[in-house]
């Protein structure tokens, strides 16, 4: 399933915080970890690096799993 979401600045602002402590991953993928991170979601990707590193930095953590 997927949920189209707005991304509201405190969003955004998650997203930036998360991207400066991975130092990497795309604005694109920093934005899924910061709205997983306030839903204790599960990430499911094949692009696994830079999600699961953007995750690392998540409270609470964030699980990211290859697919």
């Amino acid at each position: 399933m997927c949920e189209v979401q707005a991304t509201d600045e405190a969003t955004a602002r998650r997203a930036a915080r998360l991207r400066t402590g991975a130092r990497r991953g795309s604005v694109v993928d920093a934005i899924v970890i910061a709205v997983a991170e306030g839903t204790g979601g599960v990430v499911l990707t094949q692009e696994f690096d830079d999600l699961n590193a953007l995750a690392g930095q998540a409270d609470p953590n964030v699980v990211v799993q290859r697919v």
